[in-house]
């Protein structure tokens, strides 16, 4: 199935993609893909170091022309996001991505593509096992754990690097120049709730929401997708309600960073409230899917009989784990002020396990204002805690600052509108990207971001555009032989 891959243009890209998406590479649990980069720098015979932390550095001398050119740090994350679909069998821990062509777009098989960011990963290959391609000196950083934490690029030893310009190949539109991003913090809220035995003479049924576009939670905030997780919430709060559904699980959700696609729960109805129930249920159901119609084409809500075996919540704990639920903003919580179109800060509520006694619920809140995330830190706190949640901070990152008068951006926008007669899109994005923190590292380092068209990051639905790489390809070869001498 790859194979057909490693046919498409620019054959430099595609092969080290195709060869990529073979090694397993999820978020924590990159012990192979750093293996596989520091044997490619190894075998290429080029100065290759793994520091403390797990990133790989390889650096290229100047090709001849190009030695008094400033070094440049080509910079990519070696994790991507593993989400699948329920109906796919597949062992992120094992299993190489199965990728085919539809059109111009490259997808995967039931499962997220890992072009985030293993095309920017695949790029930089190309150039350092290059023999023909022009470029200046070159440092090669491939961070990990850019996904779930971004603990690579905290952890980056500050003295490793000589670059003066550095390049993140991690923007997901091919017409845009990123010069600035998002911070983020993540909200993990914790507590215990008291069960008992399932009432008599009830029914059980599973409620099930799947087929939600799903996506990158920032992103694809802006669109107003659904969330599975709140519509779940939305539906057991007014089943409660109305018939005294009682709830013995829910499950959603999956990753911070993505927008929860699916989730479930198991519960019980008094059996002679069942036929008016499931009636009110469909109407319900109806109600939502003609809210997100345009939205949520795929959104599927079932409710089936089911058995449950375990217990259920108690009343009062089940009412204060809803509300919590149902008061924690989702969503975009601002838009900036000074940039327009560009969401200033927003929450996802991505992960939601309520079973056997405990509730964990995280979130991942994002701002390109650090007080702004402070503030919807602390409200989600708030709604929290006055569910009798326990709830840390943590994984705090800053955002990036944009500068507009940077050098190197300036050089890009020249090449941009040369090759393409357009404009480029130089503008800040709502997701997290490495920059701010390497900035902290090496505050006098100028940055920007670039990459091809990639949709449907962090879900199954992801998919890259072929021809956009041709693009991004073409562009970054003439950047390299334009950049400025020392």
């Amino acid at each position: 199935m790859n194979e057909a891959i490693k046919e498409l243009q620019p054959k430099e890209v595609w092969n080290n993609f195709a060869n990529l998406n073979e090694v397993p590479r999820g978020s924590k649990k990159e012990e192979q893909v750093i293996s596989f980069i520091k044997d490619f720098g190894d075998k290429l015979g080029l100065e290759t170091t793994v520091d403390k932390t797990g990133n790989v550095i390889i650096k290229k001398e100047a090709t001849k022309g190009l030695t008094d050119r400033k070094t440049v740090v080509l910079q990519s994350h070696l994790d991507m996001v593993h989400q699948k679909n329920n109906s796919t069998n597949f062992d992120f821990d094992t299993e190489g991505i199965k990728m085919y062509v539809d059109g111009d777009w490259v997808k995967a098989d039931g499962t997220t593509l890992g072009a985030d960011n293993g095309l920017g990963v695949a790029t930089i290959m190309a150039i350092l096992e290059s023999k023909d391609i022009a470029h200046p000196p070159i440092e090669a950083l491939f961070t990990i754990d850019e996904e779930t934490g971004m603990t690579g690029a905290k952890g980056l030893d500050p003295n490793i690097l000589k670059g003066d310009i550095l390049l993140n190949l991690d923007t997901e539109e091919d017409n845009e120049i990123g010069i600035g991003c998002a911070g983020g913090v993540d909200i993990t809220a914790l507590r215990e709730y008291e069960e008992e035995e399932n009432p008599e003479n009830t029914v059980g049924y599973k409620i099930e929401i799947i087929g939600l576009q799903g996506g990158h939670s920032g992103m694809d905030i802006i669109k107003g997708l659904a969330n599975a997780n709140k519509l779940l919430a939305r539906l057991l709060y007014t089943a409660y309600r109305d018939f005294g559904l009682r709830i013995s699980t829910m499950r959603g959700g999956g990753l911070r960073n993505a927008i929860p696609r699916e989730s479930e729960a198991l519960v019980v109805i008094d059996r002679e409230d069942t036929n008016v129930f499931l009636q009110q249920m469909l109407v319900w159901i109806d109600e939502i899917k003609k809210e997100y119609a345009s939205l949520e084409p795929n959104m599927d809500i079932s409710i089936q009989e089911a058995e449950v075996e375990g217990k259920v919540m108690k009343v009062e704990d089940q009412m204060e784990i809803l509300k919590a639920i149902a008061s924690a903003h989702n969503g975009v919580y601002r838009m900036s002020p000074d940039i327009e179109g560009l969401v200033e800060a927003s929450n996802n509520i991505a992960n939601i396990e309520v079973a056997d006694g405990k509730a964990k619920i995280k979130c991942l809140t994002r701002s390109s204002v650090n007080s702004t995330k402070s503030d919807l830190a602390h409200s989600l706190q708030a709604s929290f805690e006055l569910a009798k949640f326990k709830v840390k901070q943590s994984g705090d990152y800053p955002g990036w600052a944009p500068n507009p008068q940077s050098e190197i951006l300036k050089i890009l926008d020249e090449i941009y509108q040369k090759q393409t007669g357009e404009q480029a899109d130089i503008a800040a994005c709502h997701a997290g990207l490495e920059c701010g923190i390497i900035g902290n590292h090496y505050p006098e380092m100028d940055m920007v971001s670039f990459g091809p068209t990639i949709r449907g990051a962090h879900s199954p639905d992801e998919r890259a555009s072929i021809s956009s790489t041709q693009k991004f390809w073409k562009f970054l070869l003439q950047i390299l032989q334009e950049i400025p001498s020392k």
